[in-house]
C-alpha cells in the first residue's frame, strides 16, 4: 500500500465535497465518446476519445471554446457554444445506459457513518444523470446540496465550483474534503483550500494527479470505501 492511501483525513473534517462523472457514476467513456463524436462533426480530426478525459470538470462552454480555438482557430459566441453543447447532451443520452460507480454507494454511506455531510459539485449539466441521483443515491444529494454547471460562472480548474459547495455545505476549507477523478477537478479542490483525495477511474496515470497535489490516491472507489471504513 502506498503512503499516499496510509495518510489520515484531516481532523474536524464535517463535509464532503463529492464530484459525480467518474465518482458517481462509470459516465465518463460516454462523456468522451460524445464530445468525440461531436468535434470530429465540426472538423476537429487531430483528437481521440481519451483527450477529454482531461477536460472533465470545466463547463461544456468551456471545452467547446477551447477545442475550437486550439483547433480550427476560430472563435465561438455563447449561442453557439449553447447549441453545441445540447448537441453533444444528445450524443451522451443515446450513448446507452450509465451504471453507478461500483463503490459509490458504499463510500458514500461510510462518509455518513462519520457524520460528514454531502455536497454534490460537478462540471456538468447533464439532467440524464442529475435526474437520477435522488433515485441512486437516495438522501444524499437533495437539490439544495448541489452545485452544478448552471451555478458557477467559472469551472473547474478554477476553484468557483468547489467554494460554492463550502457554501453550501456552511463549512470552511479546512472542515471539507474533495473526492474527485479528473487531474481539473483536483486541481479546483486545491485552489478551494479543501484537503483533496483523487480516485484513478478513469485512464489517467496517478502521476498526473500527483502533479496536481491530491493528498491521497486511490486506485479505484471500492479501495477507498474500504478505506474509509479502516480509519
Amino acid at each position: 500500500m502506498s503512503k499516499k492511501i496510509e495518510r489520515k483525513l484531516p481532523e474536524g473534517i464535517k463535509a464532503a465535497l463529492v464530484d459525480m462523472d467518474g465518482v458517481l457514476y462509470d459516465s465518463m467513456p460516454f462523456h468522451a465518446n460524445a464530445w468525440h463524436q461531436l468535434f470530429l462533426e465540426l472538423g476537429v480530426i487531430n483528437s481521440n476519445p481519451e483527450e477529454y478525459y482531461l477536460y472533465e470538470g470545466m463547463t461544456g462552454a468551456d471545452t467547446i471554446g477551447m477545442i475550437l480555438k486550439r483547433e480550427l482557430n476560430r472563435d465561438t459566441t455563447p449561442e453557439e457554444r449553447k447549441a453545441l453543447y445540447a448537441k453533444k447532451s444528445e450524443k451522451f443520452k443515446n450513448c446507452g445506459e450509465k451504471k453507478m460507480m461500483p463503490g459509490a454507494s458504499e463510500m458514500l454511506e461510510a462518509l455518513k457513518e462519520k457524520g460528514l455531510n454531502t455536497i454534490l459539485v460537478t462540471g456538468s449539466a447533464q439532467s440524464s444523470l442529475l435526474d437520477g441521483i435522488d433515485i441512486d443515491y437516495p438522501g444524499f444529494f437533495p437539490k439544495e446540496r448541489r452545485v452544478t454547471a448552471l451555478d458557477v460562472n467559472h469551472g473547474k480548474p478554477h476553484p468557483e465550483p468547489y467554494l460554492r459547495g463550502l457554501e453550501k455545505a456552511g463549512v470552511s476549507p479546512q472542515e471539507a474534503i474533495v473526492i474527485e477523478n479528473a487531474p481539473l477537478g483536483v486541481r479546483s479542490g486545491k485552489a478551494s483550500g479543501c484537503f483533496t483525495i483523487a480516485v484513478t477511474t478513469g485512464p489517467i496515470p496517478a502521476s498526473e494527479f500527483e502533479k496536481e497535489g491530491a493528498d491521497l490516491i486511490f486506485p479505484d472507489m471500492k479501495t477507498f470505501a474500504q478505506w474509509l471504513k479502516t480509519i
